[in-house]
């Protein structure tokens, strides 16, 4: 009986220790040396409420003068938030808040629609505007809030600012840490806001079709959230009901305890 016992149990836990990778290793299908073309591309788009620097330059200076705002000014709905700018080193770039409508108001030129445009469209538009004033305009456009907030179950939850525009599911999660060995990660979601509605996508990191998501790059103001596996639901809920049942002993002991003392 005894070694019927000792086998059973170490065939209980080869089973186990043979399905715990499977519910933690990533891209579990991808083959030897395959290669995979992704066929995304992402590239982000300015939104209401955005925060935009922009700062023109040119050889002639002085003529690019007059269409960066002049350092420590201020100007609300759409205009310029602790804007400085210039042509010496170490003074900040001029920025601009885009209202609620798409646009902002340019030093000169006044109000400009750039929500909805990329980068590079919103640097040529200014660029061609900026052509009947100024001879070879430079024209510097940055998305200043790119930023992404990951949540659950990973070892740094929080809110990232992304410096380049640009980043994968797999390097936000990096920057987070990295899952715990607690979350699920068959089934991440990413929720998305667009012009005040929101959207839900469920990608498996635990296989190569990641890659191919809508959602693997992602945009300004995305959440990723982990789940936490089952294990962890159910080790939560087990620690609610130890905590209910001691409560409701030590109740139980109190009210004893005072119809002893009466």
């Amino acid at each position: 009986m005894r070694c019927k016992f000792l086998f059973l149990l170490l065939l209980l836990i080869s089973v186990i220790s043979c399905k715990v990778p499977g519910d933690v290793v990533y891209f579990q299908d991808s083959k030897d040396l395959e290669q995979i073309t992704s066929t995304n591309s992402f590239t982000p788009v300015f939104k209401v409420d955005d925060i935009v620097s922009i700062l023109i330059s040119a050889s002639d200076m002085d003529a690019a003068r007059p269409f960066n705002l002049a350092g420590g000014s201020s100007v609300s709905n759409g205009g310029a938030e602790n804007g400085g700018a210039s042509s010496g080193g170490g003074s900040t770039e001029p920025t601009y808040l885009i209202d609620e409508e798409g646009n902002i108001d340019f030093p000169v030129l006044g109000r400009l629609k750039i929500a909805g445009l990329t980068r590079i469209e919103a640097k040529e538009m200014i660029k061609e505007k900026l052509k009947i004033y100024i001879n070879d305009p430079i024209v510097s456009v940055r998305l200043q809030n790119f930023k992404i907030t990951v949540l659950g179950e990973v070892s740094s939850p929080g809110a990232y600012t992304i410096p380049n525009e640009r980043i994968t599911i797999i390097e936000a999660l990096g920057m987070a840490g990295d899952l715990t060995i607690k979350g699920k990660r068959g089934n991440v979601m990413v929720i998305r806001e667009n012009e005040g509605v929101n959207t839900y996508h469920r990608v498996d990191l635990t296989s190569k079709s990641i890659f191919e998501s809508p959602v693997y790059y992602l945009a300004q103001n995305d959440v990723l959230y982990v789940e936490p596996n089952d294990s962890q639901i159910r080790t939560s809920k087990t620690n609610n009901n130890t905590l209910a049942i001691v409560l409701s002993m030590f109740g139980v002991a109190i009210t004893t305890i005072g119809l002893i003392l009466r």
